[in-house]
């Protein structure tokens, strides 16, 4: 689809993940070529009204980094009470430069953040849910309560 082709409306809202220093290259836990998603990231937030941002957001010592478990190293898995759990490396920890979201990003007009991971013992994957498939992050209520209906 290019950008021409999609129609957004006021009850559209794109919904960007994790686009963190820490996952871009150079990053604690870089993905491979991770900021190639920022150009189209920025084209498609300039059909918007509506943008809503994860930031993952843990806290030092966090149970999903790898630090956390004496004898343990990044990507090896435990299991936490919520189920098996990958170990990572310390990534996106609250308020250092890695946890920062891209200032590459170009969405000034972004109406929400939504950090996630923030609960010591519980990671998250999901823009919705915790790790533990039961804490909610709030973000299903504020696009209910916003009126969106296509994400």
């Amino acid at each position: 689809m290019t950008s021409n082709a999609l129609q957004a409306s006021e009850t559209d809202c794109l919904l960007v993940i994790d686009v963190q220093a820490d996952f871009l290259p150079g990053g604690a836990l870089a993905v491979p070529d991770g900021d190639a998603v920022i150009a189209p990231i920025n084209a498609l937030g300039r059909l918007f009204r509506h943008v809503v941002l994860t930031q993952d957001w843990h806290p030092a010592g966090h149970a999903s980094f790898a630090a956390s478990h004496p004898g343990r190293a990044p990507f090896e898995t435990a299991t936490l009470p919520y189920g098996p759990q990958v170990l990572w490396p310390e990534h996106c920890v609250q308020g250092t430069p890695g946890a920062a979201l891209s200032p590459a990003l170009a969405l000034p007009h972004a109406q929400l953040v939504i950090r996630k991971g923030y609960r010591p013992g519980i990671d998250s994957y999901s823009a919705f849910r915790e790790a533990d498939r039961e804490t909610s992050t709030g973000l299903a209520g504020y696009l209910r309560e916003r009126g969106f209906t296509r994400v």
